[in-house]
């Protein structure tokens, strides 16, 4: 008898007794992009989220300095502002330095505060914000991530770039009666270093109102129109060496501070105590143990 294999398997016209055992092929359907896209778009967003937000202090020291030399910036940083930034919570401190603050400069003789950037400039040109860092550094004990530099000239242009800022005062200040006034390149440069009949506090306090008052013009998206036209005299007025990426981080935590939540301080008056050094100049020696409690609660962990 002759066995049938019309429904057997057969390879080159044999029977193939594992035919049954091998591995079945299986097409798959094709996989939806939708659900790549949105996990792409998750994964941006918390890339996003964790830059802007992440934890992290940036502190920057500002300076303005004098007018200089035409093409140097051998000058004394007349305006100091430890500023520290948390984007997080969010918070920006900002601490005003008298300039007449009496420390231990980098080459360990004694002086005022604000000759550092001078004399670093006078020996090496380009130097001074690196040695502003360094005495607020040694002195302070605060670490110090970057630098912001302007001159006044280039502060009046900013200003005036804008339109001028409007500003409410509600006492004197700075030549000025109680009132509501729009301050132009060289009105606000006045204001902020008006030192006649007062003194280098009164002229720390006119500087943060004044802060206060850009902030609060400049974070009104109707003004931001201004703001972008007046970029290019901005970046021509400051030298900074913050890098690009981390301007966004910093933009996020002042608007969502806003003016009223800017924690602006000073060394004060009670904080140090004024003396004459054997040369004859009129200088302000600080009290550490008022200091210190102050630098904790802004710049620590």
């Amino acid at each position: 008898m002759i066995e049938s294999r019309l429904h057997s398997p057969v390879i080159y016209g044999e029977f193939d007794p594992l035919a049954d055992t091998r591995p079945i092929r299986i097409t798959r359907p094709p996989r939806s992009k939708r659900g790549s896209v949105i996990a792409l778009g998750l994964l941006i967003g918390i890339l996003i989220a964790s830059y802007l937000f992440i934890p992290m202090r940036t502190n920057i020291l500002i300076l303005g300095i004098d007018r200089a030399p035409e093409g140097t910036d051998l000058a004394r940083s007349d305006t100091m502002i430890l500023t520290t930034v948390i984007p997080l919570e969010p918070y920006v401190g900002m601490l005003s330095i008298p300039r007449d603050l009496w420390v231990q400069l980098p080459d360990g003789g004694n002086n005022r505060i604000n000759t550092a950037h001078f004399f670093a400039e006078n020996l090496e040109p380009g130097t001074g914000p690196d040695a502003a860092m360094d005495v607020v550094m040694q002195n302070f004990g605060v670490d110090v991530d970057y630098y912001i530099r302007f001159e006044f000239d280039g502060f009046i242009e900013f200003i005036d770039s804008l339109g001028g800022i409007p500003i409410e005062l509600k006492e004197p200040a700075a030549g000025f009666a109680p009132g509501e006034y729009v301050l132009n390149g060289d009105q606000a440069l006045a204001f902020v270093r008006d030192r006649i009949g007062t003194d280098d506090f009164f002229r720390m306090s006119h500087g943060q109102l004044f802060l206060r008052a850009m902030v609060s013009h400049l974070i009104k998206p109707v003004n931001w129109i201004h703001l972008v036209k007046a970029i290019p005299t901005l970046v021509s007025a400051v030298d900074t060496d913050v890098p690009v990426w981390l301007w966004p981080r910093m933009g996020i935590a002042l608007l969502r501070a806003g003016p009223d939540g800017l924690d602006l301080r000073s060394i004060s008056r009670e904080m140090v105590q004024g003396f004459t050094t054997d040369q004859g100049a009129q200088v302000l020696a600080p009290n550490w143990i008022l200091i210190n409690p102050v630098l904790l609660e802004m710049f620590g962990q």
